[in-house]
């Protein structure tokens, strides 16, 4: 069996458990039903509107699974997620703009509903069905505002921690260096005591 405590490369790819991704993850869904339910067939934006909700959810994936072996690769991937969702969250004011619709504020009580809503535990698409599936398009675009406001925060949060992480552990390279040298240590101190 492995000894874990000599292992450099370190636990990774639980991305299911990061709100970030559930979060994202209830983002695609609810941005494919409302591409399909409110943008008209052939409508370039149905296509860029999914992709980019795609692009938020698959980049954290692929940064988690990333992460055992390269940080770098994580931080970036999870700063592209972040950039997704801007370009997504961009779209869905447009959206209410050209429609002369209104964009809820932040302090509204139905942005509050929508974040108490999003609070719970392992948050997913069932939580908004109802509403996603009987409100109006005004309604859905900003459900789904709110919910890129709160996935973006946990986006800065993650990537402001995977910067310390690195600072503190290094990368790849660093524990493959200290790994080897405690290995050559060992080594040397069991030769010396045989």
């Amino acid at each position: 069996m492995k000894d874990s405590s000599k292992s450099f490369i370190l636990p990774h790819g639980n991305y299911r458990a990061l709100l970030s991704y559930q979060k994202a993850e209830v983002i695609y869904d609810i941005t494919f039903r409302f591409s399909q339910r409110f943008l008209a067939r052939g409508d370039r934006t149905i296509d860029q509107m999914v992709q980019a909700a795609r692009s938020g959810k698959q980049n954290i994936v692929e940064g988690c699974k990333a992460s055992g072996t390269s940080k770098e690769t994580e931080i970036k991937l999870t700063n592209v997620a972040r950039a997704s969702l801007d370009e997504l969250l961009e779209d869905y004011k447009d959206f209410l703009r050209v429609r002369d619709f209104t964009v809820w504020d932040k302090d509204s009580k139905e942005a509050h509903y929508v974040r108490k809503l999003g609070s719970k535990a392992n948050v997913s698409y069932e939580v908004y069905r109802e509403f996603i599936e009987t409100r109006p398009a005004e309604v859905i675009a900003n459900i789904a505002i709110c919910l890129i406001h709160q996935a973006n925060y946990l986006l800065d949060r993650q990537i402001h921690r995977l910067e310390e992480d690195f600072l503190k552990e290094g990368g790849l390279r660093e524990r493959m260096t200290r790994a080897r040298l405690q290995s050559r240590e060992q080594q040397r101190n069991e030769r010396g005591t045989g």
